[in-house]
């Protein structure tokens, strides 16, 4: 099959979160698998085009969009994801894309004003484009709300042109809480018929419209991240965010496939971005690992021996930072050393610094995102902290079993999906989990963690078994390829 695989970010050209991780890894588990496979991501400024060997397509001739009084020109640049023969499309356009950022405005730190026009039109510009490729794909693999007008594109304005004529397409949902609601002014820009435009339709959300709405009702086969999450967002008003009835609608084209993480980047054996290596028959790189990071963040040596919870996220509602602040002293208690990585929310940004003063030794917060740092702390920390108070899929859980950091986190979405509760009844299991969220409930999951940790028989076999598990692109790719079958025969 030939899949063009569409999305707004992808790693390691431009990443804002988990999509970035997932269009990074999953074509080359395709390719792998034997899909011919192409993607096509914005060709941001920040993407560093000498590094990746970058190149403008000549073949290609320009397209022109007219907005606001100005032909816009999109034009392509090539390259190829690393570590595979997948040809990556950069869609270019200085007036959208020439400038700092992927949805946020670096100084205000709040989405650009004209997001929604950035993302119409990336996805108008690259139908044109695409079929100037010679190349005919089969299914369209669709990604979030930036990506998703491109399934009506297909069932409506393209349904009788040749080249897309029987295009299938696949809409993934990453994250059904960014959804792209927009002024319905957003119908012109977007070449929609207003006549279309009346409450209950596809195009219309609260007198607003909604990319993420528009792809469900139009996409032939719909995928998220996770089969807990898959169940969430059609059965609860609080995960469907307004959009359970349309989910519910479509419930017979709805699936879940939990993502897999790439062990070519996250692999404690073969990691070039932490100081020493190790696996599960020599933990002896991770104390190390452990005792200079404590050293880097100017924590308490002496906690060497204490535990430490690593802690890497955005810091928002979302990822249970508010229950989080409110046991933060509770927590800090006991005998633990802990790191926190991660930008979000300006609110967190100021609690959080302030704790960091008030625990001064025992906690280290790093107001930002670094790679390698990411991975520094998951090869270093006994515990990864993920409270989240909804998750599709979660990926730090995943990369944490690998490095033998037992997470602690709260059971919702794909993070119930992948971490099973340990106990004395349920020894095969892979971390703390709790399931109210709530701040009380956070700090029993801790302790049970802490309580463990220092049974040493009963750790060593935890982590044994974190390292054990298998979450593999490969065994996420087969199930991608079942859904791009399904919809072949819508």
């Amino acid at each position: 099959m030939k899949i063009l695989y569409i999305a707004a970010e992808m790693v390691p050209y431009a990443k804002e979160g988990g999509l970035a991780d997932v269009a990074g890894a999953l074509p080359g588990a395709l390719e792998k698998a034997g899909m011919d496979i192409k993607c096509i991501i914005p060709g941001y400024a920040s993407i560093d085009r000498e590094k990746y060997k970058i190149t403008k397509c000549k073949n290609f001739k320009p397209i022109a969009i007219h907005y606001k009084g100005d032909d816009l020109k999109a034009t392509l640049s090539k390259g190829k994801l690393p570590n595979s023969n997948v040809d990556v499309y950069f869609l270019d356009n200085d007036f959208f894309f020439g400038r700092d950022g992927i949805y946020n405005d670096p100084e205000t730190k709040e989405g650009y004003d004209d997001n929604a026009e950035r993302f119409v039109f990336f996805m108008r510009a690259l139908m044109e484009l695409v079929r100037q490729m010679e190349w005919k794909p089969d299914v369209v693999h669709l990604n979030d709300h930036q990506t998703a007008l491109i399934a009506v594109y297909l069932q409506r304005m393209y349904a009788d042109d040749p080249f897309f004529k029987d295009v299938k397409s696949l809409f993934s949902i990453h994250n059904l809480g960014y959804q792209g609601i927009y002024p319905k002014e957003i119908m012109w820009f977007a070449t929609f018929d207003l006549s279309e435009y009346y409450p209950m339709s596809p195009f219309e959300f609260f007198d607003q419209v909604n990319f993420m709405k528009i792809g469900i009702t139009f996409a032939d086969v719909i995928n998220t991240v996770s089969k807990t999450y898959a169940e969430e967002i059609i059965t609860t008003a609080e995960y469907g965010f307004g959009l359970q009835g349309v989910l519910r609608s479509r419930k017979e084209d709805l699936y879940g496939i939990v993502n897999g993480i790439d062990y070519s980047v996250w692999n404690p054996e073969s990691d070039d971005l932490i100081p020493f290596k190790y696996s599960s028959k020599d933990l002896s790189g991770k104390m190390k690992n452990k005792e200079a990071l404590l050293k880097d963040q100017s924590l308490d040596p002496a906690g060497a021996n204490e535990p430490l919870i690593g802690m890497i996220s955005r810091l928002v509602d979302q990822k249970g930072f508010d229950i989080l602040a409110d046991c933060m002293d509770e927590m800090m208690e006991n005998d633990l050393r802990m790191v926190i990585l991660g930008t979000g929310q300006k609110k967190y940004h100021d609690i959080f610094s302030k704790f960091a003063k008030k625990y001064e030794g025992k906690l280290a917060v790093n107001l930002t995102y670094d790679n390698k740092l990411a991975h520094i702390i998951e090869a270093s920390s006994d515990m990864f902290l993920m409270p989240s108070r909804y998750e599709p899929c979660g990926l730090n859980q995943l990369y944490s079993m690998k490095y033998g950091t037992v997470p602690i986190v709260r059971a919702t979405g794909g993070v119930k999906d992948t971490v099973k509760p340990f106990s004395g009844k349920n020894p095969d299991g892979t971390g703390s989990t709790f399931e109210e969220y709530s701040s009380e409930k956070l700090m029993v999951a801790v302790s049970s963690a802490l309580i463990t940790f220092k049974d040493k028989n009963q750790w060593d076999r935890l982590v044994q078994n974190c390292m054990k598990q298998d979450f593999s692109w490969d065994r996420s790719a087969k199930e991608y390829i079942k859904l791009y079958e399904k919809a072949l025969k819508k």
